[in-house]
């Protein structure tokens, strides 16, 4: 009897713990980033951050594509993000700039994109879904909406986080969105 109920024990400690890992499968982790409702039709690719091209893992029905991120330059150790698939050159310009392994070296690169008309914009109103941490149970959501070139004049609102209403982040720019306070 003793020996049975620690088998039953034993088998629910590892059932427990199997929930609580990351999943192996490197389409199941990518989509992690979209709501559960999107997940089966998203497509899921896998990017080379070396040349800043992907390899498709899953051809989806939507106009939703999820990646794995985790550990690249410059980002998190655990790292997924979803966006619409009009967004790939945006997200690819992104890597490039982001290789350089040094955030002011990239932050410079997005300015001089910006100032010279190369910045890739992303899709008007489209979502980028993060979802990211040094672990992913320590790993927390951020959802923005694109908006590019949009300012407070444009949308009616703010372009500072002060009032704790939704705002528009980077305006005036291709990099502008909405953000949403709260986590």
């Amino acid at each position: 009897m003793k020996l049975s109920a620690l088998f039953v024990l034993g088998v629910l400690v590892v059932s427990t713990q199997a929930l609580a890992q990351a999943p192996a499968n490197e389409i199941e982790k990518a989509l992690l980033a979209a709501p559960a409702r999107a997940r089966a039709d998203a497509t899921v690719i896998k990017w080379n951050p070396a040349d800043q091209t992907y390899t498709t893992l899953k051809q989806g029905a939507s106009r939703m594509v999820c990646y794995d991120r985790s550990g690249f330059p410059l980002e998190r150790a655990f790292s997924v993000e979803c966006t619409s698939v009009a967004n790939l050159d945006r997200v690819a310009q992104n890597l490039k700039f982001e290789a350089s392994g040094d955030r002011d070296t990239r932050n410079e690169m997005v300015e001089a994109a910006e100032k010279d008309g190369s910045r890739v914009k992303p899709e008007y109103g489209s979502i980028f879904y993060n979802y990211r941490g040094d672990t992913m149970e320590q790993a927390t959501r951020h959802t923005t909406i694109a908006v590019p070139g949009a300012t407070a004049a444009s949308t009616g609102l703010p372009d500072t986080r002060d009032q704790g209403f939704a705002w528009v982040m980077q305006a005036g720019t291709t990099s502008a969105h909405l953000l949403v306070p709260g986590r």
